[in-house]
C-alpha cells in the first residue's frame, strides 16, 4: 500500500513537493485554497516530471504523474494521509489559521510540516491540541533539484515527529538536516544572509563590481561549497585541520567580525548602486560545462588530500 501525502498549497513549491513525492512512489493529493490552482498544477507537475526524466532524474515520469491528483477540499486532502506538507503564504497568521484546520482534520499520528522559509514553528502552533506533531520542513528552491530540507521543531515538538520527518525526507531522496534549536531563518537563509550583507557592502561601497563579486562565488567559493561545507573546507585548507586554520587566520576573521555590515547595505541607495552597475552574465551553457569539468577535478583533488 502506497503512502499518501497531502500537499497544501499548489504553487511553485507545492508543485515541486508533489513531483518529489510522486517520483518516490507516494500518492499525492494537491489542494489549494484558490479555486482552480490545484487542478492547473497537475499538468504542470507532469511536464516537470518529464523534464526531470530528460536529465536522468526520474525513471518513470508518466507513472509518477499518474499518482498526482487535485482535490477540492482540505478535508479530502487530509483524509487518511500519512504526511502533510504545507506551502501557504509566508505569513504567521495565515499559517496559524491553516494549521488549526489541518490539526483538526489530519489523522492524529500524521506529521504536519510547513515549508516556511523563515517563520518559526512556535509562532503559529502554540495553542494547537496536536502541536507536538507540527514542525518546519523548509526546502531550498527549487526543491526537486536541490535536495536539502531544514527540519525545525518548536520547543514542544515531539522528537518522534522530527524522526518521522527525517525518515520521510530521506526516503523520498531529499537531504534533511535537523535545526537543534529554533532560530528565525533557520540555517541556510542565515548563512545566505551573512554572505549577501557582505556582498552588498563590497559592491555598493566600490570594492568590486557586482559581476566580479558573483564570479568570486560562482567560480570560487561556490565550486568548493557545491560538495564541501565550510568546516570541511577549512579542515583541508591547513595542514593541522580546523584548529590549525583557526590559529593561522583568527586575527583576520576577528577583525572582520568586529565590523559587521550595517543594515543600510540593503537600503535603496545601496540597491541603486548595485543596479547601476549590474548586467546579467551571458553564455550560461558554456559556464555550466566549465563548472562540471572543474567540479570533477576538484572532487578528485579532495580525495587525494584525504588519502
Amino acid at each position: 500500500m502506497n503512502e499518501t501525502v497531502a500537499i497544501v498549497g499548489s504553487g511553485l513549491i507545492g508543485r515541486a513537493w508533489a513531483m518529489i513525492f510522486a517520483r518516490a512512489g507516494w500518492d499525492v493529493r494537491l489542494f489549494d485554497t484558490a479555486e482552480g490552482v490545484a487542478a492547473a498544477a497537475v499538468p504542470l507537475c507532469a511536464d516537470g516530471l518529464r523534464t526531470l526524466a530528460a536529465h536522468g532524474l526520474c525513471a518513470d515520469p508518466d507513472g509518477a504523474a499518474a499518482r498526482i491528483h487535485a482535490v477540492g477540499s482540505l478535508a479530502d486532502a487530509l483524509r487518511g494521509c500519512t504526511f502533510v506538507q504545507e506551502n501557504g503564504p509566508e505569513l504567521a497568521e495565515v499559517k496559524r489559521t491553516l494549521f488549526e484546520e489541518m490539526d483538526a482534520l489530519a489523522p492524529s499520528n500524521t506529521v504536519i510540516a510547513s515549508s516556511s522559509s523563515a517563520i518559526r514553528c512556535s509562532l503559529f502552533t502554540d495553542d494547537l491540541p496536536g502541536r507536538g506533531r507540527c514542525l518546519i520542513g523548509h526546502p531550498v528552491n527549487p526543491p526537486h533539484l536541490i535536495p536539502l530540507v531544514e527540519i525545525s521543531g518548536a520547543p514542544w515538538t515531539d522528537p518522534a515527529a522530527l524522526t518521522r520527518a527525517r525518515e520521510v525526507y530521506e526516503a523520498i531522496g531529499q537531504v534533511p538536516i535537523i535545526v537543534l534549536k529554533e532560530i528565525e531563518g533557520f540555517i541556510l537563509n542565515r548563512l545566505q544572509g551573512a554572505l549577501l550583507a557582505e556582498a552588498f557592502r563590497l559592491a555598493s561601497e566600490g570594492y568590486v563590481t557586482p559581476q566580479d563579486l558573483d564570479r568570486t562565488v560562482s567560480d570560487g567559493l561556490g565550486l568548493r561549497w557545491s560538495f564541501m561545507g565550510p568546516f570541511e573546507t577549512i579542515e583541508l585548507n591547513a595542514p593541522g585541520g580546523i584548529a590549525d586554520y583557526c590559529a593561522r587566520y583568527t586575527g583576520f576573521y576577528k577583525r572582520l567580525a568586529a565590523e559587521p555590515p550595517p543594515p543600510a547595505v540593503y537600503e535603496d541607495a545601496a540597491v541603486q548602486t548595485i543596479l547601476s552597475q549590474w548586467t546579467a552574465p551571458g553564455d550560461l551553457p558554456a559556464r555550466m560545462r566549465r563548472r562540471d569539468e572543474r567540479l570533477a577535478a576538484l572532487r578528485a583533488h579532495k580525495t587525494q588530500q584525504k588519502d
